[in-house]
């Protein structure tokens, strides 16, 4: 079946209003997506029946909340295919995730003289950590170049990757370019040389089904918030092992298991990553938000996306003076692009005064800028509520905006 995003749309509130005068049409869910209105009534329902500090008190509301807290924990597990339900610890989001495993997996598996290995094109979140990892440890920060349109050559992965490399960390899918990277093939590399993968997978998980067992990576990183769940609440899929060998980066409640005058010992997993009031409220939104998204379908969500991506490239291309960054063929819908002459903050405003909004600057990937010769770039990013109508509108703004600037 196809999506219907027309009624799927009805089902997100924000959607249904008007901006400058103008129905609005939303592109901007790579920064992070419309909540529909399940995930906004589960959120209501906990705060007015269940709500509670989870794992402390007895009492009624306590053992409702921490059941909804666990059982969001074992929803998130089957989602992405993991083995055990330890191995999902709940964080603020994707950078949270990754920060976590550079400061604590990081400073143990690496020593002066090894390497890390990433992309130009990763997003800030999975950059920095290893770069300052790479710095205090007196190791080697290495980047897998990218083909002419931002392709990963597995090619060039294998003269990468070599016997001193310990960590390969890369996005599964760009946030600029819309690459799906070949995350398997790496982490097969990665895993004959001894070293890790990591996955960011910010991007990735809202738009496309993920096995991470399939994948075979060490660790995966995502957010709520981008796959229409609340702000605030992020997983880190970690193998077992590798957790169990890993020290906490934050203590106090929760994570401890006994607690003396001069040393201490933390819960088992996957609780002594979770130190303090967890992300209580959030947990159950992506709870719900999974159901809303298994309900349609990722493979449903991954086709429409694909379509769209498609149709808009299309007619971005019949644009004179738009210069379209990344693959000609993707398959997800993330399209970044600039006006000649125009910046891309002017485009954004422009848009938005006709009700369209997108995101403009350098997308918290300022390497990747350099790679590609600008500045910033403008990003209308899809999902599953828009359609070829909210194309045809970007379209038709862009192309006002060209005879607004002359």
């Amino acid at each position: 079946m196809s999506i219907n995003a027309e009624e799927l749309k009805k089902q997100f509130p924000i959607l249904q209003q008007e901006v400058n005068g103008h129905p609005l049409v939303y592109l901007d869910s790579a920064a992070s997506s419309q909540k529909p209105v399940q995930v906004l009534e589960a959120l209501k329902h906990y705060y007015e029946w269940d709500n509670a500090n989870v794992h402390r008190g007895v009492h009624t509301l306590g053992s409702r909340a921490t059941d909804a807290y666990e059982g969001a924990r074992e929803k998130v597990a089957r989602f992405i295919g993991a083995a055990r339900r330890e191995e999902i610890i709940f964080t603020r989001g994707t950078t949270t995730s990754l920060n976590l495993v550079a400061s604590s997996y990081g400073p143990a598996a690496v020593n002066e003289g090894d390497e890390i290995v990433i992309t130009p094109m990763e997003h800030h979140s999975n950059l920095i950590p290893w770069q300052q990892l790479a710095l205090k440890k007196k190791a080697v920060l290495k980047y897998i170049p990218l083909q002419p349109d931002g392709h990963i050559a597995l090619e060039d992965a294998e003269k990468t990757i070599t016997g001193k490399t310990k960590i390969v960390a890369t996005s599964y899918v760009s946030n600029v370019l819309g690459v799906v990277n070949p995350v398997k093939e790496l982490a097969a590399i990665a895993h004959r040389h001894g070293a890790v993968m990591v996955v960011d997978g910010a991007q990735s998980t809202p738009h496309m089904k993920v096995d991470v067992q399939d994948l075979d990576c060490d660790f995966y990183a995502f957010s709520g918030h981008k796959m229409c769940a609340p702000t605030g609440i992020g997983v880190l899929y970690g193998k077992k092992h590798l957790l169990e060998s890993m020290e906490p980066v934050e203590y106090g409640g929760e994570m401890i298991d006994d607690v003396g005058l001069y040393e201490s010992s933390w819960k088992e997993l996957p609780w002594k990553f979770e130190g303090g009031t967890p992300i209580i409220a959030g947990a159950v939104g992506l709870a719900a938000a999974i159901d809303f998204l298994e309900g349609i379908g990722l493979e449903e969500i991954h086709r429409h996306e694909a379509k769209l991506a498609a149709y808009a490239i299309n007619r971005l291309s019949e644009i004179e003076g738009l210069t379209l960054y990344g693959p000609r063929e993707r398959e997800v819908g993330l399209l970044t692009f600039n006006l000649e002459g125009i910046h891309p903050h002017d485009v954004a405003t422009v848009l938005d005064a006709s009700g369209i909004a997108i995101r403009a600057g350098h997308h918290c990937c300022q390497p990747l800028m350099r790679w590609l010769e600008a500045s910033a770039t403008a990003r209308a990013s899809l999902y599953l509520y828009n359609t070829e109508q909210d194309i045809d509108r970007l379209a038709e703004a862009l192309i006002q905006t060209k005879e607004y600037f002359g």
